[in-house]
């Protein structure tokens, strides 16, 4: 029975119903006090049983015949026989029945008299079933002519059976109908259904076998019929469905012929809803109980909740009334309604349930007066209310504070899972949390828990500069409804406190160190040092020859003036202005949270500074007796001479790509190595014997560039440092022996780099002149050792162009490698032959090439090449080893992973070259 399985699921009661032949052992005793109540609102029998007595228990319900004998209520005989079983929206069971039902004594139709049975039993068969009987009396008076019913399961229409007068304008439809009462029994009642299929008589007898009820009393006709019979048909009113069921039933006797029109109908639908209001909707004319519409005239209109009447429905509800519908709207929540928490799919919401009726009162030319009743339990769908977590914390407090809701009254709190424990609300009271409900202004309750930020459950995180994020994670585990369905809610909470103190570190400087004192205070819990791009470890400190020391409270780190990672801000002839910058960076992401720096300006008479960009300065100190003019000093490259000088120094800055420099590659270091020279004074200045009282003044200068591995020439390019950060190359002097057999003036590499105006390489660029060149035409270069020595040889190990005269540039592209030209997608290579002429008297020393540019390509570029000039090939153990890279396909290359190389290395740079788009250039000095 559907009204059962409703019973079931909404209070949780176990409903069986009784069989022939069982329950035989009956205990008939008065029902408790409370356990049933009853009213006749509406000429209809309402009885409420109270659902806490049947908790947990089994009961069905009889109707005592007035004849003698019982009947055990089914859903089929309920329809038939004008009994409702439902539940209100509270849960308690209802059982409602019309006082035209089939078990209900009819005095005069004016007292009415129903005996049920209520039958209550701790078990499922019912054998020891307590049986409660319960008599109800209701009286009603004066009947209108005609009163309709349209209950949950039935529709009854109940009409007068006074012969009425038939007016001129119904003459012809009551006369249709008499060749089928021709055929009518003598003193036998006769149904003629008009329904979609055509015109169907039935005997009274054979319409109970259809779900109809048909029977008199002694002043009136009544039918009962269930909805959506086959008999019935759907009509839209005024935007409302309504079931129909037409038909007239006849009645025959020597002196009488009786025609009762016992058409009803009923609207099945007609609500809406919203989040806020339920709208139920009824027409205020149904053509088929008004035939003459223009006589319909509405008398009264009322509204009721659980059938009792509403005297003042504005006060809680909005009823409407026009010529086309009566409109009531029900606010979600109104009075006489309940709002019921429950779970749908995992989701947490509520339904709104009330049980409304409406009383219209009409009158018409054909009926005189019409009662229509409309009984509407109403429900509406699932509404999702996601409950929400709102943070009240208080940083300061260090304590989470979290309110959780909103919840109806309905919804309790079973356990709360902190740290993957779930602890019961008690239980998480002796963890030292507390857990306790609030009640919010409009009637709905919360649950608030408080976590003390310390807890081990609480996640903490280092986050932005001084802060630390602290993470709640919760998992609420609700019971909801009367149903106790259980719902999980999982929350997270945060709260960031500026809690950490950064540390702030001390910097001062002696005459040779720069010092940072930093304190440890939290440092590697949160932090770690770096300096550049290098974590601070021992491996570091060795390695750049830093000395740390740690104590209870800092550590002071130790960086000599001349080493990785010192910053020269300024460096002339009157002063040496140096940095050291120590970056302070999260542990976990390397982000710099701020820089601790030291700044010192230095007094120093001899030094030497290696930056990244391949630029040198050199401070030479006069240490020879007698003392020499120190203006006189020069680099490899004569025309380099010092920048300022005085008599005890002289001061050099030049760039590692000029002024002679030779590059060579040693164990993990790229090293850069000049010279300092004196000019002396010759006498005679021409031929020999030669006279000089000059000292002899030699003082070599090396730079080295660290690299992270041994690695071919292009990639030591590519590791050299980045231009202006560190880490900084770290430079020595180194005095020359005054021996003739130690100077070898074999380790001076002079050599060129320039632009050819065509491939004849007849007529070179001068290096004061601006070089332009159309786009897509070559580039011709030429590489030269300024030597005299006949047999050595020239050799361009790797080239490269980019847009920069710096060593390394973030965009470059290879020109040669190992020697061959290289292809690829931005140029070609070619190389020409060198033959001895006028400007060329060793072609061993020369090389020619020519790079065409594939893609168009605007601005400037430089052509960058590492070299070699090896002495005639060696032969060992058969094998021919080359000291540059030599071109050949035959042979496999030798890295240096084999034998070194024998032979120097340099480096060479030319240009810019500036290309522009076709058409005509024209050279002009800078």
């Amino acid at each position: 029975m559907e009204a059962a399985g409703r019973l079931l699921c909404r209070v949780s009661l176990l409903l069986l119903w009784l069989q022939p032949g069982l329950g035989r052992t009956r205990v008939v005793q008065a029902a408790p006090p409370g356990f049933i109540e009853s009213s006749c609102p509406s000429r209809i029998f309402w009885v409420k049983l109270d659902k806490r007595f049947l908790q947990g228990k089994f009961f069905s319900l009889e109707l005592v015949d007035p004849s003698g004998g019982t009947v055990l209520l089914d859903e089929k005989l309920a329809a038939r026989c004008g009994y409702v079983l439902s539940v209100d929206v509270w849960g308690n069971p209802i059982f409602r029945a019309s006082v035209l039902g089939c078990h209900v004594a009819n005095k005069a139709d004016e007292l009415f008299s129903l005996t049920i049975n209520v039958k209550v039993s701790s078990s499922p068969d019912m054998r020891q079933a307590a049986t409660y009987t319960y008599p109800m009396y209701c009286t009603y008076s004066p009947w209108a002519p005609r009163e309709i019913v349209c209950e949950e399961n039935y529709m009854e229409v109940s009409v007068k059976s006074d012969v009425p007068a038939i007016s001129d304008d119904d003459t012809a439809i009551w006369m249709s109908a008499l060749p089928e009462v021709q055929k009518v029994e003598y003193q036998v009642w006769q149904l003629i259904f008009l329904s979609p299929s055509g015109r169907k008589k039935i005997m009274v007898s054979d319409a109970a076998n259809l779900g109809y009820s048909f029977n008199n009393t002694l002043a009136r006709v009544f039918l009962r019929a269930p909805y959506s019979s086959n008999e019935s048909k759907l009509a839209v009113v005024n935007g409302v469905n309504m079931n129909s069921v037409s038909s007239t039933s006849m009645y025959k006797q020597r002196w009488l012929l009786l025609l009762i029109d016992t058409t009803v109908s009923c609207p099945i639908d007609g609500t809406r809803f919203t989040d806020t209001a339920i709208t139920w909707t009824v027409p205020s004319i149904i053509p088929t109980l008004v035939p003459q519409e223009p006589t319909f005239v509405s008398k009264n209109i009322s509204v009721g909740v659980d059938g009792q009447r509403i005297m003042h429905p504005e006060q809680n509800y909005i009823l409407e009334h026009n010529k086309t519908h009566i409109r009531m709207t029900v606010p979600i929540e109104a009075a006489g309604g309940r709002l019921k928490s429950t779970v749908a799919n995992g989701v947490h919401g509520v339904i709104y349930s009330i049980n409304l009726f409406l009383e219209h009162t009409w009158t018409d030319v054909d009926w005189h007066m019409t009662k229509y009743t409309v009984i509407k339990p109403i429900t509406t769908p699932f509404m999702p209310r996601i409950p929400t977590v709102i943070n009240n914390t208080l940083p300061e407090k260090r304590i989470f504070d979290v309110a959780f809701g909103s919840f109806l009254p309905d919804v309790s709190l079973v356990t709360i899972t902190i740290g993957n424990v779930p602890l019961s609300p008690g239980e998480a009271e002796h963890h030292g949390y507390k857990v306790y409900e609030i009640t919010f202004p409009n009637g709905t309750k919360g649950f608030n828990l408080e976590v003390p930020f310390d807890d081990p459950t609480v996640l903490k995180e280092y986050v932005n500069r001084n802060e630390t994020k602290y993470t709640l994670r919760v998992n609420y585990t609700l019971h909801v409804g009367p149903e106790m369905k259980p719902y999980n809610h999982p929350a997270e909470v945060e709260c960031v406190v500026a809690d950490i103190e950064l540390p702030e570190a001390v910097g001062y400087c002696d005459k040779e160190n720069l010092y940072l004192a930093v304190p440890v205070s939290a440092l590697y819990q949160y932090w770690n040092l770096y300096i550049g791009n290098e974590l601070l470890n021992q491996q570091t400190v060795l390695s750049n020859r830093y000395l740390l020391t740690t104590n209870s409270t800092h550590l002071v780190l130790q960086v000599p003036l001349f080493t990785m990672g010192i910053i020269y801000e300024e460096v002339s002839f009157q002063r040496l202005k140096t940095r050291f910058d120590l970056a302070l960076r999260k542990a976990n992401t390397l982000e710099t949270i701020k820089t601790f720096s030291v700044s010192c300006n230095f007094n120093s008479s001899e030094f030497i500074v290696c930056y990244p960009n391949g630029t040198v300065t050199v401070s030479a100190p006069m240490k020879t007796i007698p003392s020499i003019d120190m203006g006189k000093t020069k680099l490899k490259d004569s025309t380099c001479k010092p920048k300022d000088f005085n008599e005890e120094q002289a001061f050099f800055q030049f760039h590692v790509s000029t002024c002679g420099t030779l590059l060579k590659f040693e164990g993990d270091h790229i090293i850069y190595e000049n010279e300092i020279s004196y000019e002396k004074k010759i006498l005679p200045p021409w031929g020999p014997p030669r006279i000089t009282r000059d000292p002899d003044y030699r003082l070599t200068v090396l730079c080295y560039y660290p690299t992270k591995e041994r690695l071919m020439h292009t990639a030591m390019v590519s590791n050299l440092p980045t231009n202006g950060s560190p880490p900084f190359g770290y430079g020595t002097m180194m005095v020359r022996s005054n021996v003739a057999g130690h100077r070898r003036t074999r380790q001076v590499l002079n050599i060129i780099a320039r632009v050819s105006k065509d491939e004849s390489f007849m007529e070179l660029y001068e290096p004061n002149l601006t070089i332009v060149k159309p786009s897509l035409e070559p580039i011709f270069f030429e590489v030269e050792l300024k030597d005299e020595e006949p047999n050595v040889e020239l050799h361009l190990n790797n080239c490269w162009m980019t847009g920069s005269s710096d060593f390394k540039s973030t965009s470059q592209w290879n020109i040669t490698v190992d020697g061959c030209g290289n292809e690829n997608n931005k140029s070609v290579t070619e190389f020409y032959p060198v033959s001895a002429s006028r400007r060329v008297k060793h072609p061993a020393h020369f090389k020619r090439l020519a790079v065409r540019m594939l893609i168009p390509l605007l601005g400037q570029v430089h052509l960058h090449c590492t070299v070699a000039v090896c002495s005639p090939p060696k032969v060992s153990s058969g094998n021919i080893w080359t000291c540059g890279g030599r071109c050949d396909p035959t042979r496999k290359r030798i890295d240096q992973h084999s034998e070194p190389y024998s032979g120097l290395h340099g480096y060479v740079l030319a240009g810019p070259v500036w290309i522009v788009d076709p058409e005509p250039t024209e050279e002009k000095n800078i």
